[in-house]
């Protein structure tokens, strides 16, 4: 099997069938003006760190890059991405924010989560505000920042295995949250898991 990923002006070639593999890229040399890079190390802002026993996804430097942008390289980490004490919701009173601001400062998150499953949730809490957010809710923000300030180098991590299960677990709440201060009630459904891809996959640190 081979697979061509196409974004843009970039390409990636993968699978398991190195004769057809070739005769992809061949085809491609042949009629395109393409240049070959070798292995894959850095696509869409991930990058890709391999070794003959593993394989390692991250996004250390669109980390950096965010805290840079947002003032937030020089901040003090945190070990949490999320304050377990305190449950957001939406305050009359609470004082407004930017919501284009807000709203793209989520989104890198949420992309950021894709190699990042251990701030999942807590980006999944303040992705609920996008409508009307305040400056409750951008504090939330800044603490999943400040936690990456701490662990920019985590990422995926895919072992080399025979195994070709594909297990998934997951764990999923329904019910109805308030924020500490009394504020209207937010109807939820929580969902959190992790996929076990072939040789599964874990978070680590580099």
């Amino acid at each position: 099997m081979a697979i061509l990923i196409v974004y843009v002006d970039d390409i990636i070639l993968s699978g398991n069938d190195m004769e057809e593999l070739q005769k992809l890229k061949k085809y491609l040399l042949e009629e395109f003006e393409v240049k070959d890079l070798g292995n894959l190390k850095y696509f869409l802002g991930m990058e890709v760190a391999r070794s003959r026993k593993r394989i390692v996804v991250s996004q250390r430097k669109y980390i950096l890059d965010l805290l840079k942008e947002t003032g937030m390289l020089g901040c003090k980490p945190i070990d949490t991405p999320m304050d377990s004490q305190k449950k957001l919701g939406i305050e009359k009173e609470s004082t407004p924010v930017d919501r284009g601001r807000y709203q793209r400062l989520v989104g890198r998150l949420i992309y950021l989560s894709h190699t990042r499953p251990d701030i999942g949730f807590a980006v999944s809490v303040v992705s609920q505000f996008m409508h009307s957010p305040t400056e409750e809710h951008m504090e939330a923000v800044y603490r999943i920042l400040r936690y990456l300030k701490m662990t920019p180098g985590k990422g995926l991590f895919f072992r080399k295995t025979e195994n070709r299960d594909i297990e998934v677990y997951s764990q999923m709440r329904i019910g109805q949250e308030t924020s500490l201060t009394g504020g209207p009630l937010l109807d939820i459904v929580l969902l959190s898991g992790e996929i076990l891809l072939p040789g599964g996959v874990r978070s680590n640190q580099l």
